[in-house]
């Protein structure tokens, strides 16, 4: 028997984190930049802002819970009310680049989307932001030097597990705590629609049966449940009732514990890194 469980703090069985990839339009720009002159596809990413955050942050209160918001620095400068919003909510928010840019094959583009997002979010909302997450999961090998030269705590663009683990550089060093996503528990493969791109829009039945069967099982290793949200599409009218759903459906298991990306690696350093 391989056990992979954690020991999560206060006797939890699993850890759930409510995740939500704040991009607005920066999901639109940075794919096609010719989409900067385009209102109608821009307004999905402003949907986002407009009434996505606004109801998500209405859904967390209700249920007593804190999320993590990756919020990228051209959010920050254009959507600084609603990431005030989400601080004041007592959320978390982490770094998601400067524009949502992949620049993973492009060292230097990588280095000024780092620094401009955090500067980004430094200046408009005062935020020197614990954890990363990469656009789309696309990432680098000189992602993590990057990331500790930076002192973050975590990073969560890897799928290569489902517990968290301690990054160790080339030199031996210590990198971030890796905290796992997958695209199975990403609402975007399922529910974002573009004209260029198009694919079928699921339902929420297929969609809560993918991320429920996902919980059942992770739930029973004794793991970490990262869900990846956006706005614009969670947002949605429908996609809200999923994630009240989704957290009903959470809520029947005993001993799980609900927690930003900050206390998860924080739990996890305590509890495997003691000194």
């Amino acid at each position: 028997m391989h056990d992979m469980s954690v020991k999560w703090p206060n006797g939890a069985r699993c850890a759930v984190m409510l995740t939500f990839d704040f991009d607005a339009e920066t999901l639109w720009t940075s794919r096609d930049p010719d989409n900067a002159n385009r209102p109608g596809v821009l307004s999905q990413g402003k949907y986002g802002a407009k009434v996505g955050v606004p109801k998500i942050l209405d859904t967390l209160e209700e249920e007593g819970l804190k999320g993590t918001f990756f919020v990228p620095g051209w959010t920050a400068e254009n959507h600084t009310g609603r990431v005030e919003m989400i601080l004041k909510a007592g959320h978390e928010v982490g770094h998601h680049s400067y524009s949502h840019r992949w620049v993973s094959d492009d060292p230097a583009a990588e280095v000024e989307e780092m620094e401009k997002g955090l500067e980004a979010l430094k200046r408009t909302v005062g935020v020197v932001p614990k954890g990363y997450r990469s656009p789309a999961g696309e990432v680098s090998a000189g992602l993590f030097k990057l990331l500790q030269k930076h002192n973050f705590l975590y990073n969560s663009s890897l799928m290569d597990d489902i517990n968290p683990y301690r990054h160790i550089l080339p030199d031996g060093s210590k990198g971030p705590v890796e905290l796992p996503w997958h695209w199975s528990l990403d609402d975007a493969p399922y529910a974002l629609f573009s004209v260029k791109s198009p694919r079928p829009i699921f339902t929420n039945a297929h969609m809560l049966d993918v991320y429920k069967e996902e919980f059942r099982e992770i739930y029973k290793w004794g793991g970490l449940y990262d869900i990846i949200f956006h706005p614009q599409i969670v947002g949605r009218p429908s996609r809200i009732a999923l994630l009240r759903e989704l957290i009903a459906f959470i809520r029947t298991f005993p001993d799980v514990w609900f927690a930003t990306g900050t206390e998860v690696a924080e739990a996890w350093v305590a509890e495997y890194e003691k000194a």
